[in-house]
């Protein structure tokens, strides 16, 4: 296979703003503390707008940023298609799968193989940037932390055990922290804390300016999701369903809602507000939980896993489910608002920028929705 780039030229509209949900959605959960929650409303009946045909089988998740979406597939593409009408802006050819979904920053794509490259393209044109190797794969997206000094760091865990930070301008390694076991999902950052939990059974909480380790919260078992950090409280899901509410200054267990069985397995991110936190299970449940207490608001059971990850935008829930449908519910009682079949599993995370919201199948279509 020729690793490389194809370009077509198209003109791609430029679009500003900071809230994720506003005007773009740069990582696969909005921002950096990966809260999943975008600035905006949903409309209630949105409509099929365009659909993107990849034609590869996927576990990747769209992010978008100026105009452009980006995600990988099984047959180590990384697409980029305008956001207006779904037509395809490049494809950059890797050689290797990507499962990890891209990060959209400052005019760069950045993203993760299954062969252990971090690889940094233009967004506007795909040209190669820069490449970094680790030593085994990466299935976690990339997340970044500007530096007083001005240095912006990529961080991203491997399966190697580490945990690599990385000079966004170049590549080079700035430092790398092991742990003990695989990395599997994506770290949350916040200026003082990186913190993400492995198959070590660890919630790994690190400076990210040294790369030195702050603590470490045993849960005692595979923690493949990733957390996510809100007004201090770090909340993440293990392997046996049980979802953790932590102090991040402490580490002490604020609260932790157990799952409904064995099939309760968590990797979804939650998606939290003051007030309430949404995650789905693999027993094929969404969950909303308040925020403080932990104690269950709402459930919601579909037909099939859910092994992507909820977005709220207003006051609406937006998630897919491995039953092969896209759902909004109301945030305040889990009523349903709207469905859609998209005729195959969905294992992603939207991506929501203004009232459009974009989708990725398990067979690399990508579809917009959103009012006409």
């Amino acid at each position: 296979m020729r690793i490389g780039v194809t370009i077509l030229l198209l003109t791609s509209a430029l679009v500003a703003g900071a809230q994720p949900g506003n005007d773009g959605w740069p990582l696969f959960r909005g921002d950096q503390a990966l809260t999943g929650v975008a600035h905006t409303q949903l409309p209630d009946s949105p409509q099929l707008l365009w659909t993107y045909p990849g034609n590869s089988r996927t576990v990747s998740s769209p992010v978008a940023m100026d105009g452009i979406i980006c995600f990988g597939d099984n047959e180590g593409l990384l697409h980029a298609v305008r956001a207006s009408d779904g037509r395809r802006v490049w494809m950059y050819e890797t050689g290797s799968v990507i499962e990890a979904p891209p990060m959209i920053h400052d005019g760069s794509v950045i993203f993760g193989t299954l062969d252990g490259r971090i690889i940094s393209l233009n967004l506007q044109n795909g040209a190669e940037e820069w490449i970094y190797s680790a030593d085994n794969q990466i299935k976690g997206s990339p997340n970044f932390l500007k530096r007083s000094d001005g240095t912006t760091l990529i961080m991203t865990g491997s399966y190697d055990h580490y945990m690599h930070a990385v000079d966004a301008s170049n590549g080079r390694k700035v430092w790398m922290f092991e742990t003990y076991n695989f990395i599997n999902g994506t770290a949350a950052v916040t200026p003082e804390h990186v913190v993400f939990g492995g198959c070590d059974g660890l919630l790994w909480i690190v400076d990210p300016l040294t790369g030195e380790k702050i603590g470490s919260n045993p849960v005692d078992v595979y923690i493949a999701a990733s957390p996510a950090i809100y007004d201090g409280t770090v909340f993440v899901g293990d392997y046996d369903g049980t979802l953790y509410a932590m102090d991040l200054a402490s580490g002490i267990t604020i609260w932790q809602a157990e799952g409904r069985d064995h099939t309760s397995v968590i990797v979804s991110v939650p998606a939290v507000t003051r007030e309430k936190v949404v995650v789905g299970s693999e027993d094929m449940h969404l969950g909303c939980y308040d925020t403080n207490s932990g104690s269950e608001i709402w459930s919601f059971r579909t037909n099939g896993r859910i092994t992507g990850s909820p977005v709220i935008a207003g006051n609406r829930v937006l998630f897919g489910s491995r039953d092969s449908r896209i759902y909004i519910l109301n945030l305040e009682n889990g009523e349903e608002v709207w469905r859609f079949d998209a005729g195959r599993p969905i294992s992603s995370t939207p991506a929501v920028v203004g009232d459009r919201f974009f989708v990725l199948t398990e067979d690399g279509r990508l579809m917009a929705f959103g009012a006409r």
